[in-house]
């Protein structure tokens, strides 16, 4: 594939070519091999909501936050089947923004797209907050500020997102590697101790841990119910399959292989370490404040164990935060070539990197730096509670999206792939119910920043009202501009 200097608006992209379905797809290397999407599939599963958002979780609801999980689990493996059948009937660096613009029209695409940034953005700030939150776990940096600590990790990661597609894939295939080796390993180390009933900081670990301090559910029903959207946050990252589809040279194949794998994973990963969890200390020796890893692991009695787990959960951090300033940047570009973003978004570097999306991405990332110095305590909650919104919406934009990619098969003006999501329409609309159920869930959180995330929704909703009257006009003119027939020259 050529090089691409395209640094101009969308409607001046040398390389736009006819029959394109996206022009934000242009420009891109194939860059991507199977093994780099497989294990960006892995670590889109595996992330800070795990590894530092289930100690708060744990001490809010106790053993059941393993069920949470696995609910959550479930719908979240529907949403990426859905949209792994979407990318097989049509690949596209835009994923769902992308399928929203085919099958819900212009304005579709801009409530995904601006959503979706939303998502990444905050989460970017979650992820900063985690990586100081860690760092400051070895004491040579306790003296060091959050902010500076959040602010050092987002320029590391932005300098590693701008080199090049290949470059990121090739460290997300490690960051995955190592999150998965020390998960296998926590897994295998309470194993050996449920095995050995050896004790950990005089207890001994077992079902009796969950028995004796209050059962599965210790603090009632009701707060598993509530912390539902923290828990939807630690899956957020799994649609990330659908936007590397872009990058790789034969989706068709890899992406419906690391869809089918994400259920599996899910159920070791995400349940299996948090029952693993509950079986070697007590729910109430966990805490917000360390990853539950860490908490284990330093009780074990091996010093340096702590510390290893510390710097693994460190490395997921700075994966998430890479993985969202790669998406964005992606997402922002589809929806600049459509008008829906700044022109200047659409930008691309000569090693094929829109690097203008994820400066901008990055930007507002630093809303988080700022955070971290204002409410150094509260950030990683009030963030991934904003960043719950956006992964909600992204969810159940994507359902919607197969609905009608479903209706038109039935119609017969699109072909459904052999690789599909079953029992359409109504996982659909059981995952979409679901989703609203838990904003409704958000509202009757009135101990912690539920009902405040909820009524972010109304200045939200109105911002993005506001920005479309501003790019409408634009958005259907280059609408216009592509769906007109080529003028002959010669009349």
């Amino acid at each position: 594939m050529h090089k691409s200097s395209y640094n101009g608006s969308p409607s001046d992209d040398p390389t736009t070519a006819e029959g394109v379905a996206d022009a934000g797809d242009l420009g891109y290397s194939k860059a991507l091999k199977p093994r780099h999407i497989s294990m960006i599939a892995i670590g889109g599963a595996i992330g800070t909501g795990l590894f530092l958002g289930a100690g708060g979780n744990l001490a809010k609801a106790g053993p059941a936050l393993a069920i949470a999980y696995a609910v959550c689990g479930v719908f979240a493996f529907f949403v990426v089947r859905a949209l792994g059948e979407l990318v097989v009937h049509r690949p596209s660096s835009g994923s769902f923004v992308s399928y929203a613009r085919e099958f819900l029209g212009e304005q579709g695409a801009y409530v995904a797209g601006w959503m979706y940034v939303l998502n990444w953005a905050t989460t970017g700030m979650a992820d900063i907050t985690a990586i100081a939150l860690y760092v400051h776990y070895w004491s040579m940096f306790s003296s060091v500020p959050q902010w500076v600590l959040a602010a050092i990790a987002l320029a590391i990661v932005l300098t590693v997102n701008l080199i090049s597609v290949k470059s990121f894939g090739e460290m997300e295939f490690w960051f995955a590697i190592v999150k998965v080796t020390a998960i296998v390993a926590f897994l295998l180390i309470g194993v050996f101790f449920l095995a050995s009933r050896e004790e950990i900081a005089g207890l001994t670990p077992g079902p009796s841990l969950i028995s004796d301090h209050g059962g599965w559910f210790p603090m009632g029903v009701l707060p598993v119910v509530l912390i539902t959207q923290t828990v939807l946050f630690a899956y957020s990252a799994v649609e990330m399959v659908g936007v590397t589809a872009g990058e790789t040279a034969d989706p068709a194949t890899v992406v419906p292989k690391a869809v089918n794998s994400i259920m599996w994973r899910v159920g070791i990963f995400y349940v299996g370490s948090i029952v693993m969890l509950t079986l070697l200390l007590p729910w109430t020796a966990y805490s917000a404040d360390q990853s539950p890893f860490v908490t284990v692991l330093s009780k074990i009695g091996v010093p340096a164990a702590g510390g290893i787990m510390n710097l693994v959960v460190l490395t997921a951090a700075m994966s998430s935060l890479n993985s969202g300033l790669y998406t964005t940047g992606r997402i922002l570009r589809s929806m600049a070539m459509a008008g829906s973003a700044p022109s200047f978004t659409a930008r691309m570097s000569r090693s094929h990197v829109p690097y203008a999306g994820i400066l901008l991405t990055s930007t507002v990332a630093l809303l988080g730096v700022a955070l971290n110095a204002w409410l150094p305590e509260d950030a990683f909650g009030i963030v991934t509670n904003v960043a719950s919104l956006g992964v909600i919406s992204t969810w159940s934009m994507i359902m919607i999206c197969h609905l009608v990619f479903v209706r038109r098969a039935k119609q017969g003006l699109v072909q459904r792939p052999a690789f599909r999501l079953w029992a359409s329409p109504w996982i659909e609309l059981t995952t979409i119910a679901f989703l609203l159920a838990v904003i409704v869930m958000m509202w009757f959180d009135t101990d912690g920043a539920g009902r405040d995330t909820v009524l972010l929704l109304v200045p939200v909703a109105l911002a993005l009202a506001g920005g479309w009257l501003v790019v409408r006009r634009r958005v259907h003119r280059i609408a216009a501009e592509r769906e007109a027939p080529p003028v002959d020259p010669l009349g």
